[in-house]
């Protein structure tokens, strides 16, 4: 997939866990692990603003598009 997903890079530059930014964001660990290890298909606006809030960090800083 052209889209990869950097929420991990951004987790660690934050130092921040799965289990800290579920509480923050209100995301099961389920559906942020799928959303940490790429395997999403998509994200809502509200998902993405939420966790750009908890992480104070840009869109671009999670997704990022590769040819």
């Amino acid at each position: 997939m052209p889209i990869e997903v950097n929420l991990d890079v951004m987790m660690a530059k934050r130092k921040v866990s799965l289990n800290e930014l579920s509480d923050r964001v209100g995301l099961t660990l389920a559906n942020l692990s799928i959303l940490k290890t790429g395997k999403a298909k998509a994200i809502r606006f509200s998902t993405l603003e939420a966790i750009c809030k908890a992480l104070d960090c840009q869109p671009a800083d999670i997704l990022v598009f590769v040819e």
